[in-house]
């Protein structure tokens, strides 16, 4: 029968441990120098090596040579998963004042140690507080925050990294090239991304694929994306270039194709977040839309909350005819020795470029003053609104629920929640909003933000408000 390859490949000596140089290095140094510790606790995500190090750590500590298959009296591996109860911890607690048989250290090996009760727990604090001279516990989790601090603070931690992806790839090349497995380097890139940071899980895939293919087509892309249930590499691109080309129909489009084609929405979403990760230095404009796919898989209708998400991106900057049409604005920043100059220079039948010119009170030549093209508009409340439901959703769907007053050229909007003025004074929001002011020609006016409901314009009415601690003015 043959062996798995994530077996066959485990590392057999700290020193072949891939991607935690953090951890074996400290180990190695600590053994040489015969400075072993009561109690390790290995934490990290799973197929990452925990239980390796835990294994390789027992044998390096008493000096006996490791292999998978080793076996030995003073090396006890414990599930804690299937031997979590408090008689559990109590037996074992006699145990460990038995002396080793023939090793120097007596080691436990406590998989999962997470699973324990909390009278396991308690049953287990007193002897890894004063464990006997010749007693070694090594504590392996993937949930060290179900450890109780009591626990974590009696050992010594070890925190385990995800494996990156290129080390990911390294490694699978190395077993790929070991066991003659024909595969190029884009379908070792795709099985690390989906292996997560688990050595373990992108091991046994490339073990199953290769059992799917033959000697001399080898291990290609579209075996993968056929054995797994992905959206081809293509159809990944075509939605983000249908994204950025405001395509909302050739997104659903696609949407639809990939759900006729069986292909599940988080898996989808996952391979979205990969490809934006991985242009995210040439393709910035892509981090709002990262943000917002994150939020796909906690969705009770994750289909459908996808095509929100990509149709609101695409229609994110698209131009409307709002915009087309307005007055195109211009700002220009000069002294104002700098405009009197330029507009001395225009021939009295052509009409001047300056048809605004808005400055504070100018004191000397160097003073700055701003000159801008476009007449200013009236403010119009519904017009901003609808402005921004057909470019900018998200700020709509915030701006939709707030309250206004104009005076002068100060815009107040009231919020009625400070979670929606956190939304408006957001960088991202605030300069939307602008820009949406720009394009319907009321660029003068200044934009204030107040987390409450708009005040009763009547004298009682706001009297009675502030009596009963707030209120909104609701017309009957």
């Amino acid at each position: 029968m043959a062996t798995a390859l994530y077996r066959k490949y485990r590392s057999k000596s700290l020193d072949e441990v891939v991607g935690q140089n953090h951890i074996t290095d400290i180990l190695m140094r600590a053994i040489k120098a015969g400075r072993i510790s009561h109690a390790y606790l290995l934490t990290g995500p799973r197929g990452v090596g925990k239980t390796s190090v835990a294994r390789i750590l027992a044998h390096e500590i008493n000096n006996l040579p490791y292999s998978d298959d080793s076996t030995h009296l003073d090396i006890i591996e414990i599930d804690a998963a299937s031997n979590n109860g408090v008689e559990d911890v109590r037996d074992l607690r006699e145990k460990v004042q038995i002396a080793p048989v023939s090793a120097a250290k007596k080691v436990y090996i406590i998989d999962e140690v997470h699973m324990l009760s909390k009278a396991a727990f308690n049953a287990l604090l007193k002897t890894l507080e004063e464990p006997p001279e010749h007693i070694v516990f090594i504590l392996a989790t993937t949930d060290v925050d179900k450890l109780p601090a009591t626990i974590i603070s009696r050992t010594q931690r070890y925190g385990f990294r995800a494996i990156s992806e290129p080390d990911a790839v390294k490694h699978l090349r190395h077993i790929a090239d070991e066991e003659k497995i024909i595969i190029d380097d884009a379908s070792l890139k795709l099985i690390a991304q989906r292996g997560d940071g688990s050595f373990r899980d992108s091991i046994s895939l490339l073990d199953q694929l290769a059992s799917l293919t033959d000697d001399k087509k080898g291990i290609t892309p579209d075996l993968i994306e056929a054995t797994l249930g992905l959206a081809p590499t293509k159809v990944v691109d075509d939605i983000l270039t249908s994204v950025e080309a405001h395509d909302v129909s050739k997104v659903a489009e696609l949407l639809e194709q990939t759900i006729a084609d069986g292909i599940s929405s988080i898996t989808l979403t996952e391979q979205l977040t990969h490809t934006i990760r991985d242009q995210i230095a040439t393709k910035p404009h892509f981090l709002p839309l990262l943000d917002s796919l994150l939020d796909v898989s906690k969705s009770s209708q994750p289909q459908l909350k996808l095509l929100a998400t990509l149709g609101a991106a695409a229609l994110e900057h698209k131009p409307s005819k709002t915009a087309a049409l307005a007055s195109p604005v211009l700002e220009v920043t000069a002294t104002i020795k700098e405009l009197s100059k330029q507009a001395t220079k225009v021939k009295p039948a052509m009409p001047t470029p300056l048809e605004a010119v808005s400055a504070e009170e100018v004191l000397s030549d160097g003073d700055v003053a701003i000159a801008e093209l476009g007449e200013a508009q009236p403010f119009n409340w519904d017009a901003l609104v609808e402005y921004t439901r057909q470019n900018y959703v998200a700020l709509y769907s915030v701006l939709s629920k707030c309250a206004h007053e104009l005076i002068g050229n100060d815009l107040t909007l009231y919020t009625n929640s400070a979670f929606y003025k956190k939304k408006l004074d957001d960088q991202k929001y605030n300069t939307h909003l602008y820009e949406s002011l720009k394009a319907l020609g009321s660029y003068q006016l200044l934009v204030h933000t107040v987390p409450t409901p708009l005040p009763p314009k009547d004298s009682q009415a706001a009297a009675v408000a502030v009596i009963m601690g707030g209120g909104e003015e609701v017309a009957i």
